[in-house]
């Protein structure tokens, strides 16, 4: 699997996500708003995973099937807290996620939604 991190998240997040054998880069390197990251992120195969709620929006307004979103919604999310547990819920849903999902993951549990959102 292929992640776009988004600039709400630490490039730290590369290394971790690369050490799981996925492929991983940072927002900065690809530079450009919400928009144009989803619409990169679907041409490209790319799997966007954010803090930030605008992503679930966007997915939402445009009943868009792709690209699949991981939105993280705890206080904490520097890597060596929450990798761990991200790396669970994405081998748990990696199959929905290469289907086109939503995957929000919180301080208690993690949820997905099949794209389309309806």
């Amino acid at each position: 699997m292929k992640f776009i991190i988004d600039m709400n998240l630490s490039p730290s997040w590369v290394a971790y996500l690369e050490k799981e054998g996925w492929t991983a880069k940072h927002w900065s390197t690809v530079g450009a708003p919400d928009t144009l990251i989803m619409k990169w992120a679907k041409e490209n195969n790319y799997i966007v995973f954010t803090h930030d709620l605008d992503f679930g929006a966007i997915l939402a307004a445009t009943n868009a099937d792709a690209p699949s979103v991981i939105q993280v919604r705890s206080h904490d999310i520097m890597p060596a807290t929450l990798s761990p547990r991200l790396v669970k819920v994405i081998q748990q849903f990696q199959t929905t996620l290469e289907n086109g999902a939503l995957l929000t993951i919180d301080d208690i549990k993690s949820r997905v939604r099949i794209l389309p959102i309806k």
